[in-house]
């Protein structure tokens, strides 16, 4: 509503609370009017589908499409700042905006900003780390009708990565900006949580090598392959390399992915990368 974009509808999918959300959802939609804030329920499937089946929920008669958890405070320029990049790209090419958060505490309070990124976003990357939460992206309709066709029956782990690893595949555009459009509220009980100070990145590292980052690569291929969607030829390649290299004899797989490049945002994480090539936990 602070926004100095004005031409704006919210969508909010409910995907099953039982707290007081739904007073406070009602609220907003008698403030605003049905047409304009619209409530949906929730597939029921964890947090990515819920934001994934409301990009097809909330129909085409929009130019964009911008996702927000409960925990974001916009900034007010944050959705002119986004259209103002993503009219600078064709509008049949799938483009996304993304960036880097200033976070907060419970109490509005300053603690700092995420890891700032400065290698170019690409499928390589794409294929073994998400740059961006989901609550800073904004999709062009383009953009959204690619996610749309995201397959019902498979498992998404998280709705922000699956966006940069489809776009990046099929040679869209990833916009990554430095400066933080949203603050993003810290406390005990977020999903998924901030990647502030080493102890934390430590914590994101370590989690290649307890099996988990190895699982939800594998779901991400798989859901790939399953998808309706035009993987560069180029893409292709690095995608069935990829494979190749991740079931390869030690030698080889070091010989495949030095060659093929791939890298993660940071120093510390590209170092745990390797780490994880070596022990096979990729």
């Amino acid at each position: 509503m602070n926004q100095t974009e004005t031409e704006w509808t919210v969508f909010v999918s409910d995907d099953g609370s039982t707290d007081g959300t739904l007073d406070i959802l009602k609220y907003y939609q008698e403030k605003l009017g049905r047409e304009r804030f619209v409530i949906i329920d929730g597939p029921g499937k964890g947090f990515a589908w819920n934001f994934i089946s409301l990009l097809e929920k909330c129909g085409d008669a929009f130019d964009y499409y911008a996702f927000s958890d409960q925990d974001d405070e916009w900034m007010p320029d944050k959705l002119s700042r986004s259209i103002s990049v993503l009219s600078g790209y064709k509008h049949n090419v799938p483009s996304v905006y993304c960036g880097r958060t200033s976070l907060v505490d419970e109490n509005g309070h300053h603690l700092g900003e995420s890891p700032l990124f400065s290698k170019p976003p690409s499928f390589k990357n794409a294929l073994i780390q998400s740059i961006a939460g989901g609550n800073t992206m904004i999709l062009n309709r383009a953009g959204r009708n690619i996610i749309n066709k995201t397959p019902i029956d498979v498992r998404i782990i998280s709705h922000d990565w699956w966006i940069y690893i489809v776009i990046t595949a099929i040679g869209g555009n990833i916009f990554y900006d430095p400066k933080p459009s949203i603050n993003y509220r810290q406390h005990t009980n977020n999903i998924v949580g901030s990647n502030l100070g080493w102890l934390a990145r430590f914590k994101r590292i370590s989690g290649l090598m307890d099996g988990h980052f190895k699982m939800w690569i594998d779901s991400n291929i798989y859901a790939l392959n399953k998808a309706d969607v035009n993987i560069t030829p180029e893409n292709r390649f690095i995608l069935e390399s990829f494979n190749e290299a991740r079931n390869s004899n030690l030698f080889k797989r070091l010989y495949l992915f030095r060659k093929l490049g791939m890298y993660r945002q940071t120093l510390l994480g590209t170092l745990g990368l390797y780490v994880a090539i070596v022990l096979k936990k990729l």
